[in-house]
């Protein structure tokens, strides 16, 4: 269904102007507009300064009449001086952000044939950088016996570089929105970002972001998300999802919605994660753990827009820009045939591999000052660091001592408990101290626990105490030959207290909580 066409166009005191019958006989810009009969227009925003709103009046009443089906809106524009550029761009500027855009229902043309040069110029500059979420409409007079023309023109910004080159400063707000604010100084990481800054803006295919646990990957696709939606490009929300706590009919079910029935215990219908992402952003995390029916179902919604939830006949459209996550080698999945390859050759067309916190040493002390910052606007406390106690933990941490295995995750615990002990406010050299010791135990207990399981080693992402009570789990799990036998070795004191243990039951809800189920044990 063709969305309605909404036009934004400037009064042009000399090209529209004229009174009397006469009016008629000339070739009038704004008019004409509406005289296209293959180019229908719901409405039409008209933008006039205030000492041309009697000839905005009358062009208004010509549109009605040309096209009765029209809504003319007139749109006072105050500009001082109509070829100062400053004031014309900043006039143009505020009405563009004041205007409730909404590209998902309407389709907008911004006709740039009236007004001064610089009028034009200024609604080029601001379409292009997608102030105005519009492609440009430019229209013709006729030549000979030939009838008035138009054209649309959709943007090649390639083809712009000179004008695209007046927007570094918004470019480089862009890229200080994706790196929240800080001042990074990691010349590989700021050539990374500057590239995904590209790509989110002229782009709605799959971005495929690599990387470690903790090194940003959820962050960064939230702020992708946000920078789009602030140019206009999304309407839709910012949908998370771990696909790592994802297994079976529970994953088809979170991702892709059921129906009523579908399974045992679907008493109603649900709507799934791909449902809510639509018209917005859909975040799929550690997407190397969904299991290869939700690959394949993944693939076709992709593709085309469309899927069908678990247990219904009817298909479900939903136009979402996908984000996925990982910490693993897909490739080397796919070979071992525990990953579609048609799916990854889907995904990573665009592929950014976000670099480990010891890897940017140099971008240590910004996001530790980001991190203060951050801690004072969660807790509503404003902590200082004495210098002395800042330089010592700062050269602990770009040391080669600092292993940084959790990345910003390690950074911003650190932080936080350091700030917390804080007495009086202001973080001292004692706390700095116990906190790096902290630091080092932290990195020295869980890789002894990682070498011994690899299903505790792909979860880095564990405070210590979720890891260690895990991984006392897992080793009776892996010495018991039954769900039922680790159960009760495990639950041996609650049990008892219990009418009906289910201690199966209680076990499988608790792998679960981890991605983990019985066979992944086995293997």
């Amino acid at each position: 269904m063709t969305k309605p066409r909404v036009v934004i166009g400037l009064l042009g005191s000399t090209l529209d102007a004229g009174f009397g019958a006469a009016r008629w006989h000339r070739w009038r810009p704004t008019v004409s507009v509406c005289q296209h009969p293959d180019l229908l227009v719901k409405r039409f925003e008209l933008l006039a300064q205030t000492p041309f709103l009697d000839l905005a009046q009358t062009v208004a009443a010509d549109l009605r009449q040309v096209s009765p089906e029209t809504e003319v809106r007139i749109r006072t524009l105050d500009f001082k001086n109509a070829w100062d550029f400053e004031d014309v761009y900043g006039g143009l500027h505020d009405f563009a952000r004041g205007y409730d855009f909404n590209p998902e229902r309407e389709d907008y043309l911004v006709h740039i044939t009236t007004g001064t040069h610089v009028a034009q110029i200024c609604l080029f500059l601001l379409t292009e950088s997608r102030y105005f979420p519009a492609r440009l409409l430019q229209t013709s007079p006729p030549k000979g016996s030939d009838k008035p023309t138009y054209s649309v023109i959709d943007l090649d910004l390639s083809k712009y570089d000179r004008l695209a080159s007046r927007f570094r400063l918004e470019q480089k707000e862009g890229l200080s929105f994706l790196k929240g604010g800080i001042d990074t100084r990691n010349k590989a990481f700021n050539r990374l970002v500057e590239e995904i800054e590209q790509v989110a803006i002229h782009s709605r295919e799959p971005i495929l972001l690599m990387g470690p646990t903790g090194a940003g990957k959820s962050l960064l696709a939230k702020r992708i998300h946000d920078l789009k939606k602030q140019r206009r490009q999304l309407a839709g929300a910012f949908v998370e999802v771990n696909c790592a706590m994802l297994r079976g009919d529970a994953a088809l079910s979170a991702l892709f919605g059921h129906a009523k029935g579908a399974f045992t215990g679907a008493q109603t219908a649900r709507s799934g994660h791909l449902l809510k992402a639509d018209g917005g952003l859909l975040l799929l995390d550690e997407i190397g753990e969904l299991g290869l029916d939700e690959q394949a179902m993944l693939l076709r919604a992709i593709e085309e827009r469309s899927f069908y939830p678990l247990g219904s006949d009817e298909e479900v459209r939903s136009d979402f820009q996908l984000i996925a996550g990982t910490n693993r080698d897909l490739a080397a999945q796919v070979r071992e045939g525990r990953f579609r390859e048609d799916l990854l050759a889907r995904i990573n067309l665009w592929t950014f591999r976000l670099p480990a916190l010891r890897d940017r040493r140099e971008d240590l002390e910004p996001n530790f000052d980001y991190e203060m910052d951050r801690f004072a606007q969660r807790s509503g406390r404003h902590v200082t660091c004495s210098a002395e106690a800042r330089s010592r933990f700062l050269r602990f941490a770009v040391s080669a001592d600092a292993a940084w295995n959790g990345n910003f995750r390690d950074l911003s615990g650190a932080v936080a408990r350091m700030a917390t002990l804080a007495g009086g406010g202001r973080i001292t050299e004692p706390v700095v101290e116990d906190e790096i010791a902290r630091l080092r135990a932290l990195w020295k207990a869980p890789a002894a626990a990682d070498d011994a399981d690899p299903l505790l080693a792909s979860r880095r992402d564990l405070d210590l105490f979720d890891r260690a009570q895990l991984g006392a789990v897992l080793e009776v799990c892996r010495r018991s030959k039954s769900l039922s036998e680790a159960g009760r070795e495990l639950f041996a004191a609650s049990r008892a207290k219990k009418k009906a243990p289910n201690d199966a039951d209680r076990l499988r809800k608790y792998l679960t909580r981890f991605g983990i189920e019985w066979d992944d044990l086995r293997r």
